[in-house]
């Protein structure tokens, strides 16, 4: 994302649309067929199929607008609270049991997070109002993984990832044109950027999520994902030369740490 010429909802909208070519050949083969009863044949299957998608899109463009009115430090650390939203929500919904040791690492995984961020310090110069649009932003995606895992059961990943990014890509289609300047990258390299992002990041990233939902529920595997900043971290470093700091290695070992001791719960 830091490398795109675009801003982030439109560098979203290309991540999304670009990674339909090959889902759509992955689709039309029938291959990588897996857990779930196959693929979607009446309108109701597609669009069911495709409600993550939605709830993915909406996502994407509320953390957009949030970072236009709060600070980024808050905005990313209110999205990474997605593994409470999961929880609570799998609770409310699902009344899916939520064990003490599960429990205590996500508490020790989320404080991790906030030190990985630079700590309670760094979230002080937000804007109350953009503070809320990001923590509802966290509500969205726990909706998205809770659904997710829930189409899974009935449809295999090629299905879920062809109807739900074909959703995602309608969804943050408006918010790309009304947020962004600019639509279309200028430079080739441009373009390549955002063929990484569709074909990497989005087909083989999100694709392994969707596929590791058939077996793993949604509130370890959302927990899971809060390894994302500490990689993060780490290709800063690598690739853009932004040294890692104390704070941040000590954050993504409590971060580590907090994960192990939920998969025991």
């Amino acid at each position: 994302m830091r490398l795109s010429e675009l801003g982030a909802v439109s560098t979203a909208f290309w991540r999304i649309t670009l990674a339909l070519l090959p889902l759509f050949l992955m689709f039309r083969s029938g291959s990588v067929e897996d857990a779930g009863t196959g693929t979607a044949s009446t309108w109701r299957q597609k669009l069911l199929a495709g409600l993550p998608g939605v709830l993915l899109g909406a996502e994407l463009a509320t953390w957009h607008i949030s970072l236009h009115m709060t600070s980024v430090a808050n905005a990313t650390l209110l999205i990474n609270m997605t593994p409470i939203s999961v929880a609570l929500l799998g609770w409310l919904l699902f009344r899916t049991p939520i064990s003490p040791t599960f429990l205590v690492g996500l508490i020790l995984a989320v404080v991790g997070v906030v030190v990985l961020k630079g700590g309670p310090a760094s979230v002080g110069s937000g804007n109350i109002v953009g503070d809320a649009v990001a923590l509802f932003g966290s509500f969205i995606y726990a909706g998205y993984f809770l659904v997710l895992g829930r189409v899974r059961d009935r449809f295999s990943t090629v299905t879920v990832m062809w109807w739900s990014t074909l959703a995602a890509a309608l969804t943050v289609l408006p918010f790309a044109l009304i947020f962004e300047s600019q639509f279309l990258p200028l430079a080739l390299s441009g373009w390549g950027v955002l063929l990484a992002l569709a074909w990497i990041c989005h087909t083989g990233g999100q694709g392994l999520i969707t596929f590791a939902l058939a077996w793993l529920p949604p509130t370890f595997s959302s927990l899971t994902l809060l390894i994302q900043p500490i990689v993060a971290a780490l290709l800063a470093w690598i690739v853009l030369s932004e040294p890692l700091s104390i704070t941040q290695a000590a954050g993504g070992l409590i971060v580590l740490t907090g994960i192990l001791i939920a998969r025991k719960g």
